[in-house]
């Protein structure tokens, strides 16, 4: 790289106003408007390089004493102290190194609704994700085409400023990161246009993700690799979906046990019935026996919910209630006064505690 000084046409110890006046002249020979020669725009693009280096007091220093400056004679004997150094100073001397553009993109979170029926068998759903994706203009690089980073010429490419420090213990080497390049050890003169020379732009994207069956609201699922790009085409963060099952009119669950409340006429509960309900997952067979009481929980085995870990279904749980008619016929009343007389009950009366009755009515009330 070319020594700014020699850019600039000046001697290593010119003053500031003599560096000023020299980019001056420089800059009015060489500027776009006036010559637009190819070669007068490379000079140029040096010159004001050369001019923003030298013309910074603390930037000139750096770059005159280089990225070993100050590591003498003052500060040999030392090397078995530099455990004590970094405890003193944050970094002993050679230590570090530049650090790289790339660096791994952040974890997104998308909330996603399903259906109680979808996550019976599983589904897929095809989402769009907005995101950071790599840049194509410069494929990550972060730089204009064409055009590629160059070395820092503050910390010549080792992304470390050392500094000669006076302790206790002698002249000791501290090093930092490089306020110039920030540690990087390049620059980048020629930012891609497109990115900004991050290497990555926002963009939506559509991925398709499986949800399993079995899932319940709450639940994170873990998509590795699916996440935002790192800047300058690091690899990708993870993408986390969050699953949140809708409510449904009819059925509700419990673990893997589908719940539901079938109504059932006076007439079908004492003679008993079959019929056919409409299920998530298709048609269900039902029957009724003679005699079924409200609270009373039929069971179809398998017709529940797949379970997430491990094979099988859980079950559909019926809770059976009774319908008592409010409005009768005459005729309907005659008929009711006959089986009364016929049956003769005695009035209505308190029965044994039983502990089963009030689980079934505790567990239907609460869950539908």
């Amino acid at each position: 790289m070319a020594d700014h000084y020699d850019v600039l046409g000046v001697a290593r110890d010119a003053s500031a106003d003599e560096i000023k006046k020299a980019y001056r002249r420089l800059a009015r020979e060489l500027h776009p408007d006036v010559n637009p020669s190819p070669d007068a725009a490379e000079r140029f693009k040096l010159v004001t390089h050369a001019y923003d280096v030298l013309s910074d007091p603390e930037q000139r220093q750096q770059y005159d004493l280089g990225p070993q400056a100050g590591f003498g004679a003052g500060a040999q004997g030392f090397g078995g102290f530099g455990d004590i150094f970094e405890t003193f100073f944050g970094a002993s001397a050679g230590r570090g190194g530049p650090r790289s553009r790339k660096e791994r993109g952040g974890d997104a979170l998308i909330r996603v609704e399903v259906e109680l029926d979808e996550i019976i068998f599983g589904t897929t759903r095809d989402l769009e994700v907005n995101t950071a994706v790599l840049c194509e203009t410069c494929n990550g690089s972060c730089a204009a085409p064409g055009t590629t980073p160059v070395t820092c010429d503050i910390c010549h490419g080792t992304g470390q400023i050392q500094r000669t420090v006076r302790s206790l213990l002698g002249n000791v080497m501290t090093s930092s990161p490089c306020g110039t390049c920030r540690g990087y050890g390049t620059v980048i003169p020629h930012p891609c246009p497109t990115c900004q020379g991050q290497g990555r732009v926002r963009a939506t994207r559509t991925i398709s993700v499986d949800i399993p069956a079995g899932v319940d609201t709450g639940l994170r699922l873990q998509l590795p690799g699916q996440g935002e790009i790192g800047p300058a085409g690091g690899p990708h963060g993870d993408l986390f979906l969050e699953i949140k099952v809708k409510h449904h009119d009819v059925f509700s669950r419990n673990g893997d046990d589908l719940l539901a409340t079938l109504e059932v006429e006076m007439t079908d509960a004492i003679l008993g019935t079959t019929t056919t309900l409409k299920g998530l997952d298709g048609d269900i067979p039902v029957e009724i026996k003679p005699g079924t009481q409200s609270s009373e929980v039929l069971t179809v085995r398998e017709r529940g919910i797949t379970r997430l870990r491990g094979g099988g279904r859980g079950d559909l749980k019926i809770g059976v209630h009774v319908v008592t008619p409010t409005r009768l016929s005459h005729k309907e009343t005659e008929l009711i006064k006959q089986l009364a007389k016929t049956r003769k009950q005695g009035p209505p009366r308190l029965a044994h505690f039983q502990q089963g009755l009030f689980g079934k009515l505790r567990d239907r009330f609460l869950n539908f």
